[in-house]
């Protein structure tokens, strides 16, 4: 059984992130890479499906963990009536291999330790051929896949697994080093484990010092920008929505997803949080994994891609997997990449124009680009899409998208007034002005006083609160306080936003799903712009009471359970943090950057 989510602690090499636990069990980790099968798949069954525990084999009296600074230095201290010990987890930052470093530190007394290794490749499913090498470490081979253990430690097979009994004194410090290697090379070299452990506290140290923030929250903004930095792919700069697959929406449903891949939608947010907390390399990365993404027909164009850039993101299901705590189906890749979701388009325009605002220093123009997107956009605006929140079935003609299709005509116009670039300018503002006047008419609900999810509809979406922050309309227009109103109204039941109207009808017993943290924010990004400045801090400070002892945050959380829901760590809702933050507390407010537009 894997522990609560809100239990899981993070370590991360820039290619690939592990999920460790309070107990010291590694229960999640695909390797080499984000998009990888994973060979430790117990977060979506129970240890049979692969995890790595050590820990005293005694009773354990308390427990506390920590990061060592402000990197991804994971430290556990387990204390038993005959000792203290702690556990240090770490992947040094990606050389040429790829290397988990777990030490076990006695601090006090003599402890009897007890680690337990279960690898299964092909997300929990297959069993490795394993052997000892030369040097007597031990070898797990299986397709193209290999690890490779060393530790001091006497490991012995049985069952299927491996395990180790051993003692600790105070004083002494036990390593075990597990490397990744493709099988058809040769066996990983071993590590230096006190070089290692250096390198990756510098590292560390080296990045959060470029931090240009230390106002209030600056702790919390710090692990959510530490976090962000573990979900960036190195070698491409692409930023995967989360590290893990198909953490339930809802406890027991059926609403699990993979978000082990790169979304648009989250561009401009990222782009932002970035470049206001000093991160300028990051944020030039990330524009132009955007580019190279992107690139070639517009009509081509899809929601997310993997961390390459790829495109096909074929979506099926492990049946072997029983799901965390019984939710199933566990889905491996995503079918919403074909979906059509016309806000992807202004959130890309938007990052060029706020790259260019910004003065980032970029690669390559792109205005070639963004204007071929802008004659595809005016082609297929009034078609019905998915939304931003990705409805599998018939599409409709959603707010929020329409509103983002504006977005991106303001911004071209706005582009060509700043910067004297060569365009249809005027039929772009043709378009524009005709976009705003399609979406109050159609979808502002005068009857409610309020914006809705969908012409015709009477349901609210909590992407609407978007509006004033993106600049469609201002944050003191009557239209913006009237939906605010019906916002707390409605998708506020217990002080947290819901991104879906629990009036709605559906086939699941409400509610569907938690209440997202990431619109919560946007909800008190809403009243910093309307200077309702303690209403928002109400809000952040809600939103921060519920990460976990570590800091970080999923995408939803249950307000009946008390627990994290959905995928974890999530890069929106740490995004949507840091935002929220600099908009609370600097001169630099990302709301008022896209806004003032």
């Amino acid at each position: 059984m894997p522990s609560n989510i809100e239990d899981y602690g993070i370590i991360g090499d820039g290619e690939t992130v592990a999920l460790v636990d309070r107990t010291g069990s590694l229960d999640w980790l695909c390797w080499p890479s984000f998009d990888s099968d994973a060979c430790f798949a117990a977060l979506l069954g129970d240890e049979r499906n692969g995890h790595w525990r050590i820990a005293p084999a005694g009773v354990i009296e308390r427990s506390t963990r920590g990061y060592r600074g402000d990197g991804l230095i994971l430290e556990t201290r387990f204390e038993t009536a005959d000792g203290a010990v702690t556990l240090i987890d770490f992947m040094p930052p990606r050389g040429t291999t790829s290397d988990i470093v777990r030490l076990v530190r006695c601090d006090r007394g003599r402890l009897k330790m007890r680690m337990d290794l279960v690898i299964r490749f092909g997300f929990g499913k297959n069993v490795p051929w394993v052997r000892r090498t030369e040097d007597r470490a031990l070898l797990a081979v299986c397709g193209p896949d290999m690890l490779v253990l060393r530790t001091p430690v006497e490991t012995r097979g049985q069952d299927m697994t491996t395990i180790a009994d051993f003692e600790v004194s105070a004083g002494q410090t036990v390593p075990f080093v597990m490397a990744y290697g493709a099988s058809h090379f040769e066996i990983p070299p071993p590590v230096d484990v006190a070089e290692a452990l250096k390198e990756t506290e510098a590292f560390w140290k080296e990045w959060c010092g470029k931090f240009e923030y230390d106002g209030p929250y600056r702790d919390i903004a710090m692990r959510s920008l530490v976090a962000l930095k573990a979900m960036i792919y190195a070698p491409s700069g692409g930023i995967v929505a989360a590290p893990t697959t198909s953490l339930p929406e809802k406890l027991g449903g059926a609403r699990n997803w993979d978000y082990r891949f790169c979304w648009l939608r989250d561009a401009t947010f990222t782009l932002l949080a970035l470049m206001n907390s000093g991160y300028y390399d990051e944020a030039s990365d990330w524009h132009d994994w955007l580019l190279r993404s992107v690139a070639g027909s517009p009509a081509d164009m899809q929601i997310m891609y993997g961390i390459l850039g790829q495109r096909r993101l074929t979506e099926w299901e492990a049946d072997w997997l029983p799901g965390y705590e019984g939710a199933r189906p566990v889905r491996i890749g995503n079918a919403a990449h074909a979906q059509l979701q016309l806000d992807v388009y202004g959130e890309l325009m938007d990052v060029f124009h706020q790259s260019r605002e910004a003065n980032l220093k970029l690669s390559e123009p792109t205005w070639a680009l963004e204007c071929e997107l802008l004659e595809h956009l005016a082609k297929i605006w009034n078609e019905p899409d998915s939304g931003i929140w990705e409805r599998r079935g018939p599409g409709q003609h959603y707010v929020s998208s329409k509103v983002l299709v504006w977005v991106a005509f303001d911004r071209g116009v706005k582009s060509v007034e700043h910067y004297g670039f060569d365009a249809p300018v005027e039929r772009w503002r043709e378009m524009r002005d005709a976009i705003h006047r399609d979406v109050c008419d159609k979808g502002f609900d005068r009857e409610q006083n309020t914006f809705v999810e969908s012409y015709g509809s009477k349901l609210l979406d909590a992407s609407t609160l978007l509006i004033p922050s993106v600049g469609f309309l201002p944050a003191s227009d009557p239209r913006v306080t009237g939906m605010l109103a019906a916002v707390e109204k409605h998708l506020m039941p217990d002080g947290f936003v819901l991104r879906h109207d629990p009036r709605a009808v559906s086939d699941e017993q409400p509610p569907i799903e938690g209440a997202f943290l990431a619109c919560t924010l946007w909800l008190a990004d809403a009243y910093v712009l309307r200077g309702e400045i303690e209403r928002a801090e109400v809000l952040l400070k809600r939103v921060t009471a519920v990460a976990n002892d570590l800091g970080l945050l999923s995408e939803e959380y249950d307000t009946v359970a008390r627990r994290l829901t959905g995928n974890f760590p999530q890069a929106l809702t740490h995004i949507a943090l840091v935002n929220t933050i600099h908009n609370l507390n600097t001169a630099r407010k990302p709301a008022m950057q896209r806004a003032k537009t």
